[in-house]
């Protein structure tokens, strides 16, 4: 049962981000990765809210499951990061891939840390 869980997340959180990218790309017009930028940010912080609350005591296995694994591994891609960031040094802009890998590191553990700690002030 947990396998079917992480699918259904895993598919959904793919699916949010295949359209969150085409809508912030669409939005921003810009050779910047901002969708990838963006799924990345906003699954850390879910998955350091997720974190704070398991610290709590809280999160079922098959919340662990579903959300945690499934969703948030669906929806951020280090892979795409990679790829990206490997196009932009290729193409002739290596101050935006460093930029790029500075602001998704900076970016997406700040985002953890601010999702623990709503999740600690709200599971204490």
């Amino acid at each position: 049962m947990t396998v079917l869980f992480v699918a259904l997340g895993g598919g959904l959180g793919a699916i949010l981000r295949f359209l969150t990218d085409r809508r912030v790309q669409a939005w921003r017009k810009s050779a910047f990765p901002w969708g990838t930028l963006t799924v990345n940010v906003v699954g850390s912080a879910i998955l350091g809210a997720l974190t704070g609350w398991a610290l709590h005591g809280g999160q079922p296995d098959t919340v662990r499951a579903l959300l945690a694994v499934g969703f948030c591994g669906g929806l951020t891609t280090f892979s795409t990061f990679g790829y990206e960031t490997l196009l932009l040094f290729t193409g002739k802009r290596r101050a935006r891939a460093v930029l790029y890998v500075g602001v998704t590191m900076a970016a997406g553990i700040g985002a953890a840390a601010i999702g623990l700690l709503i999740a600690s002030a709200i599971w204490r």
